[in-house]
């Protein structure tokens, strides 16, 4: 990711995670909760009637822009 496009992230915006960073969670998908100076936190979606969501922190070194989501689930640090 860019310089540039540091300063796009928001809320919402959908993060494709670098494969060859992470084994577990590389090529997800994650939604934008919290942009941080360093990188962004937010959350993968785990689907299904009583799925719920992986949280995850990562620099935006690891991971590029793929769009912006449509839906937000509110999840436990919204309802707070």
């Amino acid at each position: 990711m860019t310089i540039k496009d540091k300063n796009k992230c928001q809320p919402g915006h959908i993060y494709q995670i670098n494969p060859e960073h992470d084994e577990m969670f590389g090529g997800c998908l994650m939604i934008v909760t919290e942009v941080m100076k360093w990188g962004a936190q937010g959350y993968f979606h785990i689907p299904g009637k009583d799925g719920g969501f992986a949280y995850y922190r990562c620099k935006f070194e690891n991971m590029e822009l793929v769009g912006r989501a449509a839906w937000l689930f509110e999840t436990k640090d919204d309802a707070e």
